[in-house]
């Protein structure tokens, strides 16, 4: 039957204080096995005294734990490898904490950055609207002030229409106040220029007849123009039978009545116009109608 040292591995020994390790386990691995095994013995043991006598006795194997010395050049070599590998644990674990702080911050600057996209975004996007609102208003005030103008101007357009209407108005009702005053004045002229005109017409025949003395041959029926000319003055400058009546002294009767009732002074009050246009040259009939003969 083989022993404890040949179950777990060992060889013979090639010296009072030397250990060989099994497939290079230390000697607290090995203590640890030798224990659960008297641990599980002690178990079965109690199992099996619990049971029925028809189950038989096992006796438990009796098994020896030596204590053997490691080698230090092994230890110390162990000792540097956990070293080396905790080290290189450590600084893997550096290196992936100082790779995830890298992520996490890279992850932060991206997350920042589209945080700070979206707000230039948003503020880009607002600018725009306030742009737009502004540049509405912008319009809709220049709208405004436009129509303004355009009321203002019309008004302006309006109140000088009016205005130049009230104006034509105003001198059409002057023009024609002043047509019916040159009317009524021309009338109202014209009226007193008749007036002075058969007034004086009527004073020089008055003075004539009064200074007519009729031959005895003068018949009813007979009928000489007189022609005179005369000054403003009222004096005579010439006297001319236009039409004789036949009898000689029937015509110079006449030329005397005129010479004896002139110079006219009354025609000395008419204006010049006047006194051209009615008296400069004037014609007198002398035709008797209240003969008996």
């Amino acid at each position: 039957m083989p022993s404890l040292r040949e179950l777990l591995g060992f060889g013979k020994s090639e010296g009072a204080n030397n250990l060989v390790i099994l497939n290079g386990y230390p000697l607290a691995v090995v203590v640890a096995i030798s224990l659960h095994i008297l641990l599980l013995g002690g178990l079965v043991y109690l199992q099996s005294s619990s049971q029925s006598q028809a189950l038989e006795l096992i006796q438990p194997t009796v098994i020896k734990a030596l204590l053997i010395e490691e080698n230090p050049q092994i230890t110390n070599q162990r000792n540097q490898d956990n070293r080396r590998l905790e080290a290189k644990r450590k600084e893997t674990e550096r290196a992936n904490a100082a790779a995830q702080k890298k992520r996490e911050e890279q992850a932060a600057e991206r997350k920042r950055q589209e945080e700070a996209a979206q707000k230039r975004e948003q503020q880009q996007v607002a600018k725009q609207r306030a742009d737009a609102k502004a540049k509405a208003e912008r319009e809709k005030t220049l709208a405004e002030e436009e129509r303004k103008k355009r009321e203002a101007e019309s008004q302006r357009e309006a109140e000088k229409r009016r205005e130049e209407q009230a104006q034509r108005e105003r001198e059409s009702r002057q023009q024609r106040e002043r047509e019916d005053a040159q009317d009524a004045a021309a009338t109202e002229a014209a009226s007193s220029e008749f007036d002075l005109i058969q007034s004086a017409t009527g004073l020089i025949q008055q003075l004539v007849t009064e200074n007519w003395s009729r031959p005895p041959s003068a018949r009813n029926g007979m009928r000489a123009i007189i022609q005179i000319k005369m000054l403003p003055t009222g004096e005579l400058v010439d006297v001319i039978i236009t039409q004789s009546s036949g009898d000689p002294a029937f015509d110079r009767s006449a030329e005397n009545a005129v010479y004896r009732a002139a110079p006219f002074a009354e025609l000395t009050a008419l204006p010049i116009r006047v006194f051209n246009q009615n008296f400069r040259t004037l014609s007198l009939i002398f035709q008797p109608e209240d003969l008996l003969n």
